[in-house]
């Protein structure tokens, strides 16, 4: 971009297949009215998401079988898609304390904001969408127990942003990972690309050329308490899952008791 902000990645001769990239210009400073009130603000896009997320499960079942018969995505549904995935990165990027500035109500954000994605459209091979729904399943626990040992946490980082007026470095790292992950999985869901979720664990830092303009994400080069808190979230993650097996089968049990008489 014209500022000299955005990386544009490796465009002609990729090492490996191309992945959807999350940049993200780190903030030096947050507003912290606008960290308390953060979820009070943010509500009109969750509507307005609540209605895309309907649109997007349509328009992937649409896609789905359009891409067994021409091998990749229609345009018209691959630039909606598209747009749906960085809009709602663009909203959870501000839920999660990772940039200060408002989201815009556009599929299409403005040059300079600090939130912006990048898809390709490219070919799909037609075995992996037939079977994508079972695929997902190992990607589909990762990001299940990230985001949701992130969030067993939420209120923690959100007391640190609010003291501190910015986000810790580290947990500002582990945090656009774990988004960062979330989106790719979502990509890839949504048959937007065929490469399969990676990265948690950041990149390394030939992923782009030395001395060239990037975003705090391109790459994603992760401290050793940056991933260490990845790890957390993981475990958090497990943890509160099997809590929560737990105590619903518990409850399914003594449910059973009660209604079939026996003590």
């Amino acid at each position: 971009m014209a500022d000299g902000r955005w990386s544009p990645g490796r465009k002609e001769a990729d090492a490996d297949e191309f992945r959807p990239v999350l940049d993200i210009v780190e903030p030096g400073h947050q507003r912290r009215l606008t960290v308390l009130l953060r979820l009070l603000l943010l509500i009109p896009h969750f509507i307005v998401l609540f209605f895309l997320h309907i649109a997007a499960f349509f328009t992937v079942i649409v896609g789905w079988f359009a891409a067994l018969v021409l091998g990749r995505l229609p345009d018209p549904v691959f630039r909606f898609l598209a747009g749906f995935l960085g809009y709602d990165m663009r909203v959870s990027a501000s839920q999660m304390l990772l940039i200060d500035r408002y989201p815009p109500f556009a599929l299409t954000p403005p040059p300079d904001y600090p939130v912006q994605i990048e898809v390709r459209p490219t070919a799909l091979n037609r075995l992996a969408v037939l079977f994508r729904i079972f695929l997902l399943i190992p990607a589909a626990i990762v990001q299940s127990l990230a985001v949701y040992g992130w969030w067993a946490l939420a209120f923690v980082w959100w007391v640190i942003t609010l003291v501190l007026g910015r986000m810790p470095r580290p947990l500002f790292e582990a945090t656009a990972a774990t988004l960062r992950y979330r989106m790719r999985f979502s990509a890839y869901t949504m048959m937007l690309t065929p490469a399969y979720p990676k990265g948690l664990f950041g990149d390394d830092d030939l992923a782009v050329p030395q001395g060239h303009p990037r975003s705090a994400t391109r790459p994603l080069a992760m401290s050793s308490a940056g991933k260490w808190l990845v790890v957390l979230f993981l475990v958090l993650g497990l943890l509160g899952n099997v809590t929560t097996s737990v105590t619903t089968t518990t409850s399914d049990s003594d449910d059973t008791t009660r209604l079939s008489g026996t003590p």
